[in-house]
């Protein structure tokens, strides 16, 4: 894989393919191996988890979400019901950084060709290095019907969000799978 594409938070289909798993995780992989082998795909593209770890690094968030993690424990559920609302709070009130929305709304603009503010599902594809037994379908949020660049945005937010939803927290303690090398990628189509 070239080194430039570590660089890039928006890919298209046609641009990855089942090696690129590591940034664009499982689903979003499939989606561009599927396209490139001229199985018919919706048109999409995939923002990268590296666009996750940087608004992660961004916003300083890490030390406040290992922190909030800390305080889990097995043997009481409420406790990750507890650090999962607290987590998804500090996500969603930290801003996305400006290289990442203007790369997204580029590319959601450029999706949607002569249709102003087409309707896109926003997906999450989970990653992790060194994970080929994870299993991470369904423990994150899909948004369907996103209408505008707003909303697409927001979307993304909530879609980060998500990775630290109170069954996804507990499934990679219960797994042993380190929180922060698990990333989220989005295909949006």
């Amino acid at each position: 894989m070239p080194a430039q594409k570590k660089e890039k938070f928006v890919y298209w289909f046609k641009e990855i393919d089942k090696k690129d798993g590591d940034i664009v995780g499982g689903k979003g992989a499939n989606l561009g191996e599927m396209y490139n082998l001229g199985i018919p795909v919706p048109p999409g593209f995939i923002i990268t988890s590296g666009a996750y770890f940087h608004f992660i690094e961004k916003n300083s968030l890490l030390p406040k979400i290992k922190e909030l993690l800390s305080d889990t424990n097995k043997d009481r559920p409420e406790t990750y019901t507890a650090a999962s609302g607290k987590i998804k709070k500090l996500i969603n009130d930290a801003p996305i950084p400006k290289e990442i929305s203007l790369e997204v709304i580029k590319a959601y603009i450029k999706l949607g060709g002569v249709f102003k503010n087409p309707l896109v599902a926003v997906r999450s594809s989970a990653t992790a290095e060194d994970l080929p037994d994870a299993s991470f379908a369904g423990q994150q949020r899909t948004f369907l019907n996103i209408k505008g660049e707003s909303e697409l945005v927001e979307c993304v937010r909530e879609c980060w969000a998500s990775l630290f939803e109170p069954r996804a927290i507990f499934y990679r303690e219960e797994k042993g799978f380190d929180h922060f090398k698990v990333g989220l990628a989005i295909p949006v189509q």
